[in-house]
C-alpha cells in the first residue's frame, strides 16, 4: 500500500484528508479484483470477457482499472450519486488516456432503473447491493442485473458473513498514515438489519467519524442463491475465499460448495444467465 496524500495546509489531518482516498486505500485493490474476476470468467467461459457493467460504482476505480486491460475493453459505471461520480471523474477517469475515456461510461441512474447495452460482466461490489432488504426487492435487482448481460454472461457479487458478523463491535486496521475502524454498530435478529459505519483515525489524534454509513441487511449466502436462482440465472457458483497458516484472508478465491465455519469470511457469487 502508497500513504495516502494527505493536503499540506491548516487544520488537522482529518480536515484535510479526502474520505474517498481513504476509502479507497483501506478497503478496495482494484487492480486486485478486476484480475480476478477476468480470470474467473475465463475459466468458467473459456474466453476474456471484454465489456463490463460496474453497478453502484462508486468513484468508478473499477470501471477505470476494466478500460486499462486493453483496446478492446469497454465498461459502464452506474451509480445514483451525482458527488461521488464527479469525484470519481475528476480524480479518477481524468487519469485516463483519452482512448480510454471514450470506452467508458458513467451514468448517474438507479439500477433498479437504468438501461445499458448487454455486457459480459455486471458487478456488484463491497457489499453494495445489500441496501435491498427485501427478497422481491433483491429477486427484482437480480433479475435486472441478468437482463443486462449478454447470453454468456456473468454476473459477480461478494458477500460477507461468519459469526462476527452478526457482533456489535469495531475493527481498527493501521493504514500507512492512517487508522481505519470498521464499526458494525447494530443488528436487528429478527429483521437481519445491519447498521456499519466507516471511521478514520490520524496521527495527530483527529478522526473522521462516520465517514461513509451503510444500511444494510445482513444476507446469507443460501439467501442469495435461492434468489439469484429465482431470478433466473441457470447455475450459481461460490468461490471462498483461502486462509493463510494464520487464519487470514489471502486475497486468493476457489469454488467451492460447503464453505467452512470460519467467524469472518469474504466470498464471490458467480451466476451464469
Amino acid at each position: 500500500m502508497t500513504a495516502v496524500n494527505i493536503k499540506a495546509g491548516p487544520g488537522t489531518m482529518a480536515e484535510r484528508a479526502d474520505i474517498h482516498e481513504l476509502y479507497e486505500e483501506s478497503v478496495q485493490s482494484v487492480e486486485d479484483e478486476i484480475e480476478l474476476i477476468q480470470k474467473m470468467y475465463k475459466d468458467i467461459r473459456g474466453h476474456e470477457p471484454k465489456s463490463f457493467r460496474e453497478d453502484f460504482c462508486g468513484t468508478a476505480s473499477a470501471s477505470c482499472q476494466w478500460v486499462r486491460s486493453g483496446p478492446d475493453y469497454s465498461a459502464v459505471g452506474v451509480d445514483i450519486d451525482q458527488a461521488v461520480l464527479d469525484w470519481g471523474r475528476r480524480n479518477r477517469v481524468s487519469k485516463l488516456s483519452e482512448v480510454e475515456q471514450a470506452r467508458l461510461k458513467l451514468i448517474r441512474e438507479d439500477v433498479m432503473a437504468v438501461t445499458t447495452d448487454r455486457v459480459d460482466l455486471v458487478g456488484a461490489f463491497n457489499f453494495s447491493y445489500w441496501i435491498f432488504k427485501t427478497r422481491d426487492e433483491m429477486r427484482r435487482y437480480f433479475s435486472r442485473a441478468r437482463d443486462a448481460l449478454n447470453d454468456d454472461g456473468l454476473f459477480f457479487i461478494d458477500a460477507f458473513g461468519g459469526s462476527e458478523a452478526y457482533d456489535e463491535c469495531k475493527e481498527k486496521t493501521k493504514q500507512d498514515g492512517f487508522t481505519y475502524i470498521w464499526h458494525q454498530a447494530k443488528y436487528e435478529p429478527i429483521s437481519g438489519n445491519i447498521r456499519c459505519h466507516i471511521h478514520f483515525r490520524f496521527p495527530d489524534k483527529s478522526k473522521i467519524k462516520k465517514a461513509f454509513t451503510y444500511e444494510w441487511r445482513l444476507w446469507t449466502l443460501p439467501e442469495l442463491r435461492e434468489l439469484l436462482e429465482e431470478a433466473g440465472f441457470s447455475k450459481v457458483r461460490a468461490f471462498w475465499e483461502e486462509a493463510d497458516e494464520d487464519g487470514d484472508g489471502t486475497g486468493e478465491f476457489y469454488e467451492d460448495t460447503k464453505g467452512e465455519a470460519d467467524p469472518a469470511w469474504i466470498a464471490y457469487l458467480v451466476a451464469e444467465k
